[in-house]
């Protein structure tokens, strides 16, 4: 009875109907089953799936493993906000497509996707559309005729550990894996049904305040995004301006370390997360990041949750400028090895990790006159998106990439 409250509440607040939710134990084993459940079902149409290139990690390993597995995989582009065109995805559909994948809203900057606007494109061309809604249930139902959804509970404040699977009524889908009889076949496992209830409770609390504290927290992170480049240099904020989610806001600090900005952060007592190519895990850029085109370093994404208080918001506003100029002063990088090849100033970064290879740009581009190149050599993979994303953000032009024997050649010509 508990469990079957529980589907009632949930479905409710998704739109769909009851018989057509499952619990799941984690959105990400929601997105697995999901997909791998739609592509099984439509094999005699094709093996062709389509992605956006900023998807959540879970999609993207799914898409990895069909890739793996014989499948075929398009990645759609995304603009520098972040957000798809419906064109793209319609441009994508093929005759032996079986599933497109499109998040309701990015993990990373907010941006909200045109779901609706892709669901019609694909529900013409007869493919179903997985949505992961994971970002954007707690704040309202995902709008359009999609087919397959996934969120977590956690997302909305809920217990970790409990994920939803919706498939409407006339999908095919064959879940995979052996047989089992509960949640219709679609999840194996007993279910967690205090998790499940305290999930279902939390997702219909949130709800009944979510329009309201919706504008609230706009408000506020709208406050973030206008003041903060006015209060640190050399700062992008990134992500749609205005179809976004109430409560995300990111930004990014050049020549600055992202993981060390959070650490000067959680010691003023803000709990503040990071898309940065410079994770000491990684070292890779976030692949949200790079497939906008935006810079990587220093990045900062900001979290409002409900609740959250305008005090709390001044406070972080007082506290980011001094926090990004000590982390600059400490990254205060030595001068590159810079010497002059062939009229072109060349800047030595091998070795040397996301901020150096751009700080040390910055400090020797005034040494070249107006139309003279830099040659930065860099083996750091950040490189690649920071570089280009230093020279727009400071007017000058980004000429191009060259390999080298060690790493990668950035040359950039100075233009003021």
């Amino acid at each position: 009875m508990l469990l079957d409250a529980a589907r009632e509440a949930a479905a409710e607040a998704v739109g769909c109907r009851a018989d057509e939710l499952v619990f799941t134990s984690s959105g990400t084993r929601a997105v697995h089953s999901g997909i791998a459940g739609a592509l099984a079902g439509r094999r005699r149409v094709g093996r062709h799936l389509i992605v956006s290139a900023v998807e959540h990690s879970s999609v993207l390993h799914a898409a990895d493993a069909h890739e793996a597995a014989g499948g075929s995989v398009t990645q759609v582009a995304v603009d520098r906000a972040g957000a798809v065109s419906v064109q793209a995805y319609a441009d994508a559909l093929r005759a032996d497509t079986a599933l497109a994948c499109l998040q309701s809203a990015n993990h990373e900057v907010g941006t909200e996707q045109p779901v609706a606007e892709v669901a019609a494109v694909c529900r013409e061309a007869g493919v179903p559309l997985l949505v992961d809604a994971a970002q954007s249930l707690g704040w309202g139902p995902v709008e359009g005729d999609w087919s397959v959804l996934t969120g977590s509970a956690h997302k909305w404040g809920g217990p970790s550990g409990v994920g939803l699977l919706v498939v409407r009524k006339g999908v095919r889908f064959a879940a995979q894996g052996p047989a089992d009889e509960r949640e219709s076949g679609r999840a194996a496992g007993f279910e967690n049904i205090p998790a499940i209830v305290a999930a279902a409770a939390s997702l219909r609390a949130v709800r009944a305040e979510a329009a309201q504290e919706a504008v609230r927290l706009r408000e506020l992170t709208e406050r973030i995004r206008a003041r903060v480049p006015g209060l640190v240099p050399d700062v992008e904020v990134v992500g749609d301006p205005a179809r976004r989610l109430p409560g995300i806001v990111t930004f990014s600090c050049l020549y600055v370390d992202g993981e060390t900005l959070l650490h000067e952060l959680d010691r003023a007592g803000f709990s503040v997360s990071s898309g940065s190519s410079c994770t000491s895990s990684t070292l890779t850029p976030s692949h949200v990041l790079k497939a906008m085109g935006v810079l990587s370093e220093g990045n900062v994404r900001v979290s409002l949750p409900p609740g959250t208080a305008e005090e709390d918001v001044e406070r972080f506003l007082e506290v980011l400028p001094g926090a990004v100029a000590g982390v600059r002063e400490k990254l205060g990088a030595p001068a590159g090895e810079a010497v002059v090849r062939d009229d072109v100033l060349v800047v030595d970064s091998l070795g040397k990790r996301c901020p150096i290879p751009v700080i040390e740009l910055a400090k020797v581009i005034g040494e070249v006159p107006v139309g003279g190149l830099v040659r930065v050599l860099s083996d750091d993979e950040a490189a690649r998106l920071d570089i280009p994303a230093w020279c727009e953000m400071r007017g000058q032009e980004y000429v191009g990439e060259e390999p080298t024997d060690q790493g990668t050649a950035y040359i950039v010509r100075r233009v003021s």
